[in-house]
């Protein structure tokens, strides 16, 4: 497993607001104490033509100066130079993954898939995602999928990668539930709704419907959303799934064929390093002959 990592993402906070530093450095430490020889590499900054293809101009010069862009996104200096860390995270992942060398994840911050082309929303100030899949697109790749298990609709991804030829994005999320989208379907854009509190079975019916869909656009990448707040525990939805749960994903991905990379979203709990743990060490798991 390779992991992408800069210190400098938990340089910033709002105290109490749940998007907190201690969400990554936590799952840093416990990442490097249990998995000695997984290999940790400091991503570059996203370059600006690979930011321009899914954002505009006007945005990026936005995310350098204030106000606030929303109650729960906050400006902070030096806020665009963390968000385009996070994209070269994503696209440092995409990278190593394409170049054979295994499962690659992110572990950045901020997030990104509520960012649309010219909005910072939802604690997410660019669209990493997005921009990961756009420039493999750009670079050659043929069919691109974004799996984004999120608790929470990626309503910027959907809106940036809708009808782009060779991509499709694939979620499953809480509704009602913030941002309020995600309840309707497209060629390009699938979507599953999860109710409240539902039974974790029915959420991983929904799971395994939208990963089906995954694969039967056959990508030749495979790009994740990977949010941790579907977490039974999670402060701020209202889902049911166990730790097994996100191990039962990580061991869908080790059986694809496809190159894949992961990108942190959400995920908010105490438990947080413990769930990311059981998703990359099941999708890392040597694979042994049947």
């Amino acid at each position: 497993m390779i992991l992408f990592h800069d210190p400098r993402c938990t340089e910033y906070a709002t105290p109490g607001h749940p998007e907190r530093p201690e969400r990554v450095s936590a799952t840093e430490a416990a990442l490097r104490d249990r998995h000695p020889s997984w290999q940790w590499r400091v991503p570059s900054e996203a370059s600006e033509e690979d930011v321009l293809r899914a954002h505009t101009r006007g945005h990026i010069e936005r995310l350098a100066h204030g106000p606030d862009f929303d109650p729960d996104t906050a400006f902070f200096p030096g806020i665009l130079g963390h968000a385009l860390r996070a994209s070269g995270g994503a696209l440092c992942a995409v990278a190593a993954t394409l170049a054979g060398e295994g499962p690659a994840f992110s572990l950045m911050r901020p997030p990104g898939h509520h960012a649309t082309a010219d909005r910072a929303m939802g604690f997410c100030y660019l669209n990493h995602a997005a921009i990961a899949a756009l420039s493999a697109r750009a670079s050659g790749v043929g069919r691109v999928a974004i799996w984004d298990f999120d608790a929470h609709h990626g309503n910027g991804t959907e809106a940036i990668v809708e009808g782009r030829p060779g991509l499709l994005y694939a979620s499953v999320h809480q509704w009602p539930g913030y941002p309020g989208t995600g309840t309707r379907s497209t060629a390009s854009c699938r979507n599953w709704t999860v109710a409240p509190r539902s039974d974790r079975t029915r959420h991983m019916v929904a799971l395994a419907e939208s990963w089906r869909a995954v694969r039967e656009f056959d990508p030749d990448l495979i790009v994740v959303s990977a949010g941790f707040d579907a977490y039974v525990g999670d402060p701020i939805t209202e889902m049911t799934l166990e730790r097994e749960d996100f191990a039962e994903l990580g061991r869908w991905l080790a059986g694809e064929v496809a190159p894949a990379a992961a990108i942190l979203e959400g995920g908010y709990s105490a438990e947080m390093p413990l769930l990311v743990d059981q998703f990359l060490s099941a999708w890392s798991a040597p694979k042994h002959p049947s």
